[in-house]
């Protein structure tokens, strides 16, 4: 998929969560999330912020706060966010859905595959179902795996083989495990509630090759 590609399924992908976020009841929006600490609403900030980031000295003052831990800023600037009275977090993703607006720090590739995770993130834990072009989720899986910080998958996996059952994809050398893509993005992203859905050889190791908490 080529930049524009990828924008296109930010913009639909960040709209699908608005659609979600538009039906919630008032106790699903503070449930937890997949995120260990995260609540729906927190992440839902976290999508929302992408695009209306704080400013550097804003940043620079979270980063102090947070004694210069990535995930604990990553963390506490999404639920003050969140906490900010009258802020309609649904509202703000889906005027801003098509925004290319980014933080300093990122760049688009990762957003592409941010916002895919964190619907799933607040969808799954809610038992409702916001669905992933297969397409998009293997290229955003291809990217996954191909990074280091802050998954680590190709180390965390090692001896493993993930194959795809819906589409074209497969990486790794090792023991297989077979699933549809979406689960296996969620998979190299740390989110063990997919291993159950997951079949082969390789599918019991995982259970000791994923953290005990999910990732932020």
């Amino acid at each position: 998929m080529d930049r524009d590609q990828q924008w296109r399924v930010i913009e639909e992908q960040r709209l699908a969560v608005a659609d979600l976020l538009d039906g919630l009841a008032p106790d699903e929006w503070l449930a937890p999330s997949l995120c260990e600490g995260w609540r729906v609403r927190d992440v839902a900030a976290h999508l929302a912020m992408t695009t209306r980031p704080p400013g550097p000295a804003a940043m620079l003052r979270e980063a102090v706060r947070a004694r210069g831990s990535f995930h604990r800023l990553n963390h506490d600037v999404a639920v003050r966010c969140a906490e900010e009275p009258g802020r309609d977090l649904a509202a703000e993703l889906r005027a801003t859905a098509a925004s290319r607006t980014l933080p300093r720090v990122t760049n688009y590739r990762n957003i592409f595959y941010d916002v895919m995770v964190h619907g799933q993130d607040i969808a799954i834990p809610l038992g409702r179902t916001l669905e992933l072009p297969r397409a998009a989720a293997a290229v955003a899986a291809t990217r996954v795996w191909g990074m280091g910080w802050p998954f680590w998958a190709r180390r965390r996996l090692k001896g493993l083989r993930l194959v795809a059952t819906d589409c074209d994809w497969s990486v790794g050398q090792g023991l297989e495990a077979r699933g549809g893509i979406a689960d296996l993005l969620l998979l190299i992203t740390g989110r063990q509630v997919v291993v159950p859905r997951l079949a082969g050889p390789g599918a019991a190791a995982l259970v000791t090759r994923l953290p005990n908490r999910n990732p932020d």
